[in-house]
């Protein structure tokens, strides 16, 4: 077991079972991890400054001795305390201080020996480091620490740098000699990489600069070369799988389209032309659908249910909020009856439409799955509740999943097994940059509708701290005075002391006494039950509610043109694209609207979001500032997508790495499909173990 890479960490010589847990807290469960732990940056400490060369402005890195013991001083006014150290070397001293610290006082002894990494400022006549990082070196120990490049790790609770620095040393030089390189020698050579054995010596220990980037450069490849090869697996079965080829010219499909009340833009034509074209081929229809906050997809892919059904298969729509379902329920047996409408008939229902969701009772879902397993239903709209046992179709033609981020991959492909391989249309309001996601959805196909509908206006998006809070409720005001109506969002339904945010619940009992106490109010949160927020929701809807506060339940919300204003309470707890997703709830009428961004923002991370949701408006541009911010696995979902991988591959700073490796997995995979050659036999056990489930897809047909 020890002898293993796949062993558990706690085997490792000075971990331990207790200390164990701290490792797994950050993701290292086996040696394996430990391995592919890599720094967060390096200090070059092979050439440190003097204090007398240290320059005003700039982050460097010295080597001192504490002169003073460390002085604490609060600020009562401000609970702010301060710990000051004064150290220096053989050309002079400088004074270090921490804020909020106080527990270093304890470290700075005279004689201490440090290592330290900050920022040099000018604090009245003399230069001092803020809060430099630093690490207690003595004379002769730490030699991984000193004269060299060195790693700086994000650590596990109670290790400090040099002890993790020692421990990778000695499992580097335990374990990389049995290490086997996955990556196959004319891939390695084709693109000049470092092996796999230097690439890690390299990566957390670097000779030099330049080797250290080409270890960087090797260890991303690899990473994307492993996320692609299941990718071009999965595109090239889904091309083998022979599909439906549907009739895209019936009668039903042109009546619903001429009974449509608006004229569908240039974005939607040409999507639907490539849907039709999937649709009409042999093979099974894998397309992705991209599309800003309403910009018509849903009408597309009703679209194209309309086909499937023209020509006599059943239609699956699965979202994932009830309001939702509902919605896209109401809208789309509204749209079919209209071709009678207009001609002066009473409406006759041509299309057999069916709302599934997990607050049906046991009577009414026992009705349904009888309807859909006999083909008395045509289109079934529903939540997860679709993917319950019970649900069997007779003939299904067509998937659509929207939202798809809020799905696992399982579960769609769960569904899709409900049918002999129906067409599948995947809708997200996610926009992403297209290099990008032909890269990450490799195995769909891509449409992209960037045009909003004629009509729609961008959202008048303003920023506002809370000390002029006073002037975005006098907006929302005005709004509600007008007849319309008005979102309040918090990040938080209880009030969180440690974060300072002021929950929803709360906020609506002050907001209903005292601003607002002229107006109708509403609350709804995630945990109500379904029910119950769909009570509320309606009676929005219905007008009863003026003013609704709410967390994020409202990102994936219904459509209510009448809702001109929205105010974010601190803005800043959200994400870029989760702003710009519940920005899209209001705007969706002709009127000019709102939305009012409230926060104290003080990071720079935080304030570019902020800054970037008042300048832009267009969901794509949005989608590439959200990327720069907070990086592909947690913009993406790393669940979702096996970003899980990439632990140091970046794809947005490194696009023309994962299109190289990306190239390169299609055409390994087109000469070597079951990766039976001798030269990938490594690679196939690697991809096995990481992706066992694709074994399958290594075969033909």
């Amino acid at each position: 077991m020890k002898e293993s890479l796949d062993a558990p960490i706690r085997y490792l010589k000075g971990i331990g079972p207790k200390r164990a847990q701290s490792f797994n807290a950050i993701g290292i469960n086996t040696v394996e991890d430990l391995l592919y732990y890599f720094p967060r940056r390096y200090q070059d400490r092979s050439h440190l400054t003097t204090i007398a060369a240290l320059k005003e402005g700039e982050i460097q890195t010295i080597k001192a001795q504490v002169l003073a013991r460390g002085q604490k001083r609060s600020f009562y006014r401000r609970g702010m305390s301060i710990i000051e150290a004064q150290v220096g070397d053989n050309t002079g001293r400088i004074s270090c201080v921490w804020f909020n610290q106080p527990y270093l006082a304890d470290y700075f002894k005279p004689g201490t020996g440090l290592i330290l990494y900050g920022k040099v400022e000018r604090y009245g006549a003399e230069l001092q480091m803020g809060n430099p990082e630093f690490e207690i070196v003595s004379e002769g120990e730490d030699d991984m620490g000193s004269g060299r490049i060195v790693p700086v790790y994000s650590l596990p609770s109670g290790m400090a740098q040099r002890g993790f620095r020692n421990l990778l040393k000695k499992a580097l030089d335990e374990y990389v000699p049995r290490l086997s390189d996955c990556l196959p020698y004319d891939i390695r050579s084709q693109n000049n990489l470092l092996n796999l054995a230097q690439s890690l010596i390299n990566i957390h220990f670097p000779q030099s600069l330049d080797l250290q980037a080409r270890a960087y450069q090797r260890l991303a490849f690899e990473e994307f070369f492993l996320f692609q090869v299941p990718v071009a697996l999965r595109k090239l079965k889904n091309k083998e799988r022979r599909g439906i080829s549907h009739n895209i010219d019936s009668e039903l499909v042109s009546s619903f389209i001429a009974g449509l009340p608006f004229k569908l833009t240039s974005d939607q034509e040409s999507v639907l032309g490539e849907i039709k074209s999937d649709m009409a081929s042999p093979q099974v229809m894998q397309r992705l659908l991209q599309g800003d906050v309403g910009s018509g997809k849903t009408v597309v892919a009703t679209i194209a249910a309309i086909i499937a059904i023209g020509g006599g298969y059943q239609v699956a729509f699965m979202v994932p909020t009830e309001v939702l379902a509902k919605q896209h329920y109401e809208k789309i047996s509204y749209q079919a009856t209209l071709p009678d409408r207009q001609a002066g008939k009473s409406p006759n229902q041509q299309l057999r439409i069916a709302l599934l969701t997990g607050s049906l009772t046991k009577k009414e879902r026992e009705k349904i799955y009888r309807q859909i397993e006999e083909g008395a239903i045509d289109l079934v709209i529903g939540t997860h509740a679709l993917l319950e046992a019970g649900v069997k179709f007779k003939n299904l033609g067509l998937v659509v999943i929207d939202e798809q981020h809020k799905f696992g991959v399982g579960q769609r492909a769960l569904l899709t097994r409900k049918g002999l391989y129906p067409d599948i249309l995947i809708m997200t309001a996610t926009p992403i940059p297209r290099t990008l996601a032909i890269t990450i959805y490799g195995d769909l196909d891509i449409s992209v509708i960037r045009q909003l509908p004629p009509g729609r206006q961008p959202v008048n998006t303003m920023l506002f701290s809370h000390k002029d809070k006073a002037k975005a409720y006098e907006v929302a005001k005005g709004q509600l005075r007008q007849g319309r109506q008005v979102y309040v969002v918090y990040p938080v339904i209880e009030e969180s002391y440690a974060l300072d945010i002021a929950g929803a619940k709360k906020m609506y009992g002050q907001l209903k006494d005292g601003e607002f106490k002229e107006f109708n109010l509403g609350l709804i949160h995630g945990r109500l039950k379904q029910q119950e927020q769909d009570e509320v929701m309606l009676k929005f809807k219905e007008g009863k509610i003026d003013l609704l506060v709410s967390t994020t339940v409202l990102e994936v919300g219904i459509d209510i043109a009448n809702a001109t204003c929205m105010i974010i309470e601190s803005a800043e707890r959200f994400g870029l694209s989760q702003l710009h997703q519940l920005r899209g709830r209001v705007g969706r009428g002709r009127e000019e609207s709102f939305c009012i961004l409230v926060s104290d923002a003080e990071s720079s991370k935080a304030g570019g979001r902020l800054e970037a949701m008042v300048k832009y408006h267009d969901g794509f541009r949005i989608a590439e500032e959200d990327l720069k911010i907070r990086g592909p696995g947690e913009f993406f979902g790393r669940r979702q997508h096996g970003l899980t991988e990439l632990r140091i591959g970046n794809p947005l700073t490194q696009m023309q790495l994962l299109k190289k490796a990306r190239e390169d997995a299609i055409r390994l995979i087109a000469s070597d499909r079951g990766l039976g050659a001798r030269q990938n036999l490594l690679l196939k056990k690697k991809l096995l173990q990481k992706f066992p489930e694709y074994e399958k897809l290594m075969v033909v047909g």
